[in-house]
């Protein structure tokens, strides 16, 4: 696996100058040509990407369906996420990456608060798709950052960085967007979760199943961890960690009362290795113990 260790070394190897500043810059898709480098079979990068490519055409994979865009697309990769090219059928087209090393949020609250930006960790083909007027929207701000990095004083960081951070919430606004007038695949795609959990929780009560977690869930969907956890938030109100916990302490509260299973057996039958821990998530949630439980509803 290569790495691509700096800005620099990345304008190299799309055929660019030298970048303006040595932690961040905004670059023309147009204006870059590939090298011919083993290091796009397999990368990593070690700083922040925020990629708009204008008029995408074609089919685009998002989850187990395909659809059809010709607007922009707006992806986000961050630092040392593996990734690959395929210089043989990989067209640049028209855009802009803005890219921008961790070291440049030093001593900035943006770096304490940019893991709260899910969306560096979607996969590509949940991208962001946007309407004309939200492309203009942050290709206005691509170029103001642009623009910056000609002048670097004390004020630069703070400038652009301030810029960084309102394309940041200008497209955690988009994505909300997307989530809602997606209403029927959206839909689907919790009519699904729901299936996918209850089949797991009605599965073979003899045999200990692993534990249900959010990685497991969003395996079973095709879909990142976090957009998932995204997804039902806006339509729920709780992430996939509150539903699988809901459905399991559900079920805990049914085999209490219905059955004579102990606390370890339930608690075996649900995918906790050890009785403690189920017995610890189900007070937190309920205020009461297993055994409280049952002597109560007894």
């Amino acid at each position: 696996m290569n790495t691509i260790r700096s800005i620099s070394e990345f304008h190299r190897l799309l055929s660019l100058p030298e970048p303006r500043h040595p932690l961040v810059s905004v670059i023309n898709l147009a204006e870059s040509i590939f090298m011919e480098d083993d290091v796009w079979k397999g990368f990593v990068n070690t700083f922040y990407c925020v990629a708009l490519k204008r008029d995408a055409t074609g089919k685009i994979r998002y989850g187990q369906q395909h659809y059809d865009y010709d607007k922009g697309v707006l992806s986000f990769t961050a630092p040392n996420q593996v990734q690959y090219l395929d210089l043989d059928n990989i067209e640049c087209g028209s855009g802009y990456l803005l890219i921008f090393h961790p070291d440049f949020l030093l001593a900035h609250p943006l770096a304490g608060n940019i893991s709260g930006y899910n969306f560096f960790s979607y996969a590509v083909n949940e991208a962001l798709h946007l309407s004309a007027e939200e492309e203009d929207d942050l290709i206005k701000i691509l170029n103001k950052i642009d623009k910056e990095c000609m002048h670097i004083d004390k004020y630069t960081q703070e400038i652009i960085l301030s810029q960084i951070e309102l394309l940041l919430n200008y497209s955690k606004r988009f994505y909300e967007r997307q989530f809602i007038t997606r209403k029927n695949h959206n839909y689907q795609l919790l009519a699904k979760f729901e299936s996918l959990i209850n089949a797991y929780f009605d599965s073979n009560p003899t045999a200990q199943p692993e534990l249900l977690t959010v990685q497991r869930m969003a395996e079973l969907m095709n879909l990142s961890p976090n957009y998932l956890s995204d997804l039902l938030r806006m339509h729920t109100g709780q992430n996939t960690q509150q539903h699988i916990h809901q459905k399991l302490i559900e079920k805990a509260k049914e085999k209490l009362s219905l059955t004579n299973l102990s606390v370890s057996e339930i608690a075996y039958t649900l995918g906790f290795e050890h009785a403690q821990s189920f017995s610890t998530l189900f007070k937190k949630k309920t205020n009461l113990s297993p055994l409280e439980f049952r002597q109560a509803f007894n």
